[in-house]
Protein backbone atom coordinates (compact mmCIF):
# COMPACT_ATOMS: atom_id res chain seq x y z
CA UNK A 1 0.00 0.00 0.00
CA UNK A 2 1.37 3.20 -0.82
CA UNK A 3 2.13 5.96 1.51
CA UNK A 4 0.02 9.62 1.07
CA UNK A 5 1.60 12.42 3.61
CA UNK A 6 -0.32 14.70 5.58
CA UNK A 7 0.17 17.44 3.37
CA UNK A 8 -1.04 15.65 0.44
CA UNK A 9 -3.93 14.58 2.21
CA UNK A 10 -4.88 17.87 3.70
CA UNK A 11 -4.38 19.43 0.13
CA UNK A 12 -6.71 16.55 -1.99
CA UNK A 13 -9.25 16.71 0.53
CA UNK A 14 -9.08 20.41 0.64
CA UNK A 15 -9.88 20.91 -3.20
CA UNK A 16 -12.78 18.58 -3.04
CA UNK A 17 -13.73 20.67 -0.19
CA UNK A 18 -13.80 24.42 -2.19
CA UNK A 19 -14.38 22.52 -5.64
CA UNK A 20 -17.39 20.88 -3.81
CA UNK A 21 -19.11 23.65 -1.98
CA UNK A 22 -22.41 22.70 -2.27
CA UNK A 23 -21.89 19.03 -2.85
CA UNK A 24 -18.78 17.41 -2.61
CA UNK A 25 -20.07 14.06 -3.75
CA UNK A 26 -19.62 14.99 -7.66
CA UNK A 27 -15.74 15.61 -7.06
CA UNK A 28 -14.63 13.17 -4.37
CA UNK A 29 -14.53 10.08 -6.82
CA UNK A 30 -12.46 12.16 -9.58
CA UNK A 31 -9.72 13.77 -7.41
CA UNK A 32 -9.05 10.65 -5.35
CA UNK A 33 -9.50 7.92 -8.15
CA UNK A 34 -8.39 10.11 -11.50
CA UNK A 35 -6.32 12.70 -10.01
CA UNK A 36 -4.23 11.44 -7.07
CA UNK A 37 -4.94 7.82 -7.65
CA UNK A 38 -5.07 7.29 -3.85
CA UNK A 39 -7.35 4.20 -4.97
CA UNK A 40 -8.64 2.56 -8.12
CA UNK A 41 -12.44 2.50 -8.78
CA UNK A 42 -13.15 -0.71 -7.62
CA UNK A 43 -11.58 0.19 -4.21
CA UNK A 44 -13.16 3.46 -4.21
CA UNK A 45 -16.36 1.88 -4.57
CA UNK A 46 -15.83 -0.53 -1.68
CA UNK A 47 -14.66 2.63 0.43
CA UNK A 48 -17.48 4.58 -0.18
CA UNK A 49 -20.61 1.73 0.13
CA UNK A 50 -18.67 1.39 3.87
CA UNK A 51 -18.44 4.65 4.41
CA UNK A 52 -22.16 5.05 2.66
CA UNK A 53 -23.54 2.60 5.26
CA UNK A 54 -22.26 4.48 8.37
CA UNK A 55 -23.45 7.51 10.82
CA UNK A 56 -23.18 10.41 9.40
CA UNK A 57 -21.87 12.20 6.02
CA UNK A 58 -20.66 9.82 3.47
CA UNK A 59 -17.78 11.90 2.36
CA UNK A 60 -16.48 13.06 6.32
CA UNK A 61 -16.38 9.25 6.62
CA UNK A 62 -14.69 8.40 3.54
CA UNK A 63 -12.12 11.15 4.94
CA UNK A 64 -12.05 9.55 8.07
CA UNK A 65 -11.43 6.03 6.42
CA UNK A 66 -8.91 6.77 3.69
CA UNK A 67 -6.96 9.17 5.82
CA UNK A 68 -6.94 7.00 8.38
CA UNK A 69 -5.87 4.53 5.95
CA UNK A 70 -2.82 6.37 5.13
CA UNK A 71 -1.74 7.93 8.16
CA UNK A 72 -3.82 6.67 11.14
CA UNK A 73 -5.79 8.81 13.34
CA UNK A 74 -3.64 11.91 12.66
CA UNK A 75 -4.35 11.37 8.69
CA UNK A 76 -7.87 11.06 9.29
CA UNK A 77 -8.23 14.37 11.19
CA UNK A 78 -6.16 16.33 8.69
CA UNK A 79 -8.19 14.85 5.98
CA UNK A 80 -11.32 15.95 7.66
CA UNK A 81 -9.79 19.68 8.65
CA UNK A 82 -9.10 19.65 4.52
CA UNK A 83 -12.39 18.73 3.60
CA UNK A 84 -14.26 20.87 5.86
CA UNK A 85 -12.30 24.06 6.36
CA UNK A 86 -13.16 25.85 2.95
CA UNK A 87 -16.63 25.21 3.45
CA UNK A 88 -17.39 26.27 7.19
CA UNK A 89 -15.40 29.40 5.82
CA UNK A 90 -17.39 30.45 2.62
CA UNK A 91 -20.62 29.11 4.58
CA UNK A 92 -20.22 31.60 7.35
CA UNK A 93 -19.66 34.40 4.07
CA UNK A 94 -22.39 33.76 2.79
CA UNK A 95 -24.76 33.10 4.85
CA UNK A 96 -24.12 37.04 6.49
CA UNK A 97 -25.11 37.85 2.53
CA UNK A 98 -28.13 35.66 1.80
CA UNK A 99 -30.82 37.22 4.12
CA UNK A 100 -30.05 40.17 2.04
CA UNK A 101 -30.36 38.98 -1.65
CA UNK A 102 -32.23 35.76 -1.45
CA UNK A 103 -35.51 37.29 -2.76
CA UNK A 104 -33.63 38.60 -5.70
CA UNK A 105 -34.90 36.85 -9.34
CA UNK A 106 -30.87 36.29 -10.21
CA UNK A 107 -30.26 34.30 -7.02
CA UNK A 108 -33.17 31.87 -7.52
CA UNK A 109 -32.24 30.96 -10.75
CA UNK A 110 -28.11 30.55 -9.91
CA UNK A 111 -29.27 28.13 -7.45
CA UNK A 112 -31.63 26.34 -9.44
CA UNK A 113 -28.78 25.78 -12.44
CA UNK A 114 -26.27 25.01 -8.81
CA UNK A 115 -28.85 22.01 -8.46
CA UNK A 116 -28.93 20.76 -11.96
CA UNK A 117 -25.75 20.66 -12.60
CA UNK A 118 -24.75 18.90 -9.10
CA UNK A 119 -27.66 15.67 -10.36
CA UNK A 120 -25.43 15.45 -13.24
CA UNK A 121 -22.65 15.14 -11.29
CA UNK A 122 -24.14 12.71 -9.47
CA UNK A 123 -25.77 10.53 -12.26
CA UNK A 124 -22.04 10.77 -13.82
CA UNK A 125 -20.36 9.46 -11.26
CA UNK A 126 -23.00 6.84 -10.04
CA UNK A 127 -22.07 5.72 -13.81
CA UNK A 128 -18.34 5.59 -13.33
CA UNK A 129 -18.79 3.18 -9.97
CA UNK A 130 -20.95 0.97 -11.69
CA UNK A 131 -18.78 0.74 -14.94
CA UNK A 132 -16.13 -0.50 -11.82
CA UNK A 133 -18.40 -3.66 -11.26
CA UNK A 134 -18.25 -4.97 -14.84
CA UNK A 135 -18.66 -8.36 -14.61
CA UNK A 136 -19.66 -8.81 -10.99
CA UNK A 137 -23.47 -9.61 -11.67
CA UNK A 138 -24.07 -9.88 -7.71
CA UNK A 139 -22.50 -6.61 -7.06
CA UNK A 140 -24.69 -5.27 -9.77
CA UNK A 141 -27.65 -7.13 -9.09
CA UNK A 142 -27.15 -5.21 -5.36
CA UNK A 143 -26.61 -1.61 -7.27
CA UNK A 144 -29.88 -2.19 -8.99
CA UNK A 145 -32.04 -3.07 -6.33
CA UNK A 146 -30.56 -0.64 -3.91
CA UNK A 147 -31.65 2.13 -6.48
CA UNK A 148 -34.97 0.08 -7.56
CA UNK A 149 -35.71 0.76 -3.43
CA UNK A 150 -35.10 4.51 -2.94
CA UNK A 151 -34.90 5.73 -6.66
CA UNK A 152 -37.90 4.28 -7.82
CA UNK A 153 -40.12 2.66 -4.93
CA UNK A 154 -38.89 5.69 -2.96
CA UNK A 155 -38.37 3.12 0.23
CA UNK A 156 -36.34 5.49 2.80
CA UNK A 157 -32.45 4.93 3.23
CA UNK A 158 -33.05 3.12 6.88
CA UNK A 159 -34.92 0.73 5.29
CA UNK A 160 -33.39 0.05 2.36
CA UNK A 161 -30.19 -0.31 4.33
CA UNK A 162 -31.97 -2.62 6.67
CA UNK A 163 -33.11 -5.21 3.67
CA UNK A 164 -29.69 -4.70 1.12
CA UNK A 165 -26.70 -4.84 3.73
CA UNK A 166 -28.43 -8.97 5.16
CA UNK A 167 -29.62 -9.53 1.78
CA UNK A 168 -25.55 -8.77 -0.17
CA UNK A 169 -24.07 -10.33 2.67
CA UNK A 170 -26.49 -13.53 2.32
CA UNK A 171 -25.55 -13.14 -1.54
CA UNK A 172 -22.21 -13.08 -1.13
CA UNK A 173 -21.13 -15.33 1.80
CA UNK A 174 -23.66 -17.86 -0.70
CA UNK A 175 -20.95 -17.40 -3.52
CA UNK A 176 -18.30 -18.33 -0.64
CA UNK A 177 -16.35 -14.61 -0.78
CA UNK A 178 -16.73 -11.43 1.43
CA UNK A 179 -18.75 -8.31 -0.66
Amino acid sequence: MRRVSHYALFCGFFKIGICGFGGVAGWVRPIIVEERRWLNDLEFAELLGASSVLPGANTVNLAVMLGDRFQGASGALTAVFGLLLAPIAILIAIASLYDQFAAAPAIKTALAGAAAATAGLVIGNAYKLVKAFRGQARALLVAALTFALTGIFHVSLMATLGVMIPCSLALFARAGRAP
